[in-house]
């Protein structure tokens, strides 16, 4: 092998639905749109047959896009429903506010985003109350804008009751409602109901549908289900940079999810193998798992000896929730194997820290 050459695939890992490849449904229509040309910036059949195989799924009319990433997905959106002097109300840890790197204020033009707590990730409706009244004076962003992320960035969902709730605190205060879905799959999996049930139908204003963790190679789709919010907004995708002039390498891959049924089956997978990896976890002595499974991801807090064995046996994880918090993510394509020697690999460090303790 060259130094040129790309390095052998590695093992799957459990830091990020993000590490996996395209799966073969996207990758054949990838493959299919690839054959010939096309007109260009979305004037294609295959961008075409996407919009409306997601208007069918959602069974309303509804504006839809097509942009490269969640992050501009979110930002363009948002920007989309405020002012500059406006503000976004989103819990204390929406990928909005701590992985976005302030795109969704640069995009908006320094609309501020107020930050609120709750419990295992979800927006509670209190906690809005109390931002919205805490101050009306011209001095401060008037409040525009709830963002909820659903499924949530500690792996818990909103259920339908939740969003009712939530619907009605923010029309009674006036509040525009965008829901991040970069793991809307999974949370529908895990619900278990249609998906109008828990965007328009509960009053989301606008969907950033992902498709990048659920077996794509790139590319999140934007949904206006109150299209008079979209009104010029294909200017700002062009000027944001997300327009693509080859559109149907992001929209084709959609018709291979959707027309397949791969979507659904895909995020029902990826969840099911968090709960067989919670299932092992679930049977260490003294584990503590820092919010309650219900898509495709575990949260647990582990020792430092057990995080710095898992290193460096070459396990990859994110440890960003806390003293010791651990996330492991399943994706579309993580098998029952994978899972078992992940957790084999932790219990033999976990049983070692433990004696190391005594």
């Amino acid at each position: 092998m060259s130094s040129a050459d790309p390095a052998p695939l590695a093992r799957r890992q459990f830091a990020s639905d993000n590490y996996s490849g395209m799966c073969p449904e996207a990758w054949e229509a990838l493959q299919q749109a690839n054959c010939g040309h096309a007109p260009a910036y979305g004037n294609d059949a295959w961008t075409a047959r996407a919009s409306d195989l997601l208007r069918e799924l959602f069974e309303v009319d509804c504006e839809v896009f097509f942009v490269f990433n969640g992050t501009a997905a979110n930002s363009l959106a948002l920007a989309s429903l405020c002012h500059s002097y406006h503000s976004i109300i989103c819990h204390e840890l929406a990928h909005i506010e701590t992985d976005e790197c302030g795109a969704p204020e640069f995009f908006s033009n320094g609309t501020k985003l107020l930050l609120v707590p709750g419990a295992e990730g979800r927006v509670e409706p209190e906690a809005v109350e109390r931002t919205v009244k805490k101050r009306n004076d011209i001095h401060f962003p008037k409040p525009r804008v709830l963002s909820i992320t659903q499924a949530t960035e500690l792996g818990t969902v909103y259920s339908l009751d939740h969003l009712h709730a939530i619907q009605e605190t923010a029309r009674r205060h006036h509040l525009a409602l965008h829901m991040d879905g970069a793991r809307f799959a999974n949370a529908l999996a895990s619900l278990n109901v249609a998906p109008k049930e828990i965007t328009w139908k509960v009053g989301v204003d606008v969907l950033c549908f992902g498709g990048t963790k659920n077996g794509m190679g790139v590319g999140d789709a934007i949904l206006f289900f109150r299209k008079e919010l979209a009104e010029e907004f294909g200017y700002r995708t062009k000027q944001a940079g997300q327009l693509a002039s080859k559109m149907r390498f992001l929209s084709a891959p959609w018709v291979g999810l959707l027309q397949s049924g791969a979507w659904l089956r895909n995020a029902a997978h990826a969840n099911a193998m968090a709960a067989r990896l919670q299932g092992h976890l679930a049977q260490l002595d003294g584990v503590e798992f820092i919010s309650t499974r219900q898509a495709n991801s575990v949260f647990v807090r582990f020792p430092e000896a057990v995080r710095s064995a898992l290193s460096e046996l070459g396990w990859k994880f994110y440890t960003f929730i806390g003293a010791g918090g651990v996330r492991l993510m399943c994706s579309w394509d993580t098998t029952e194997a994978e899972v078992d020697a992940l957790a084999a690999d932790i219990r033999s460090a976990w049983t070692s820290s433990a004696r190391g303790m005594e």
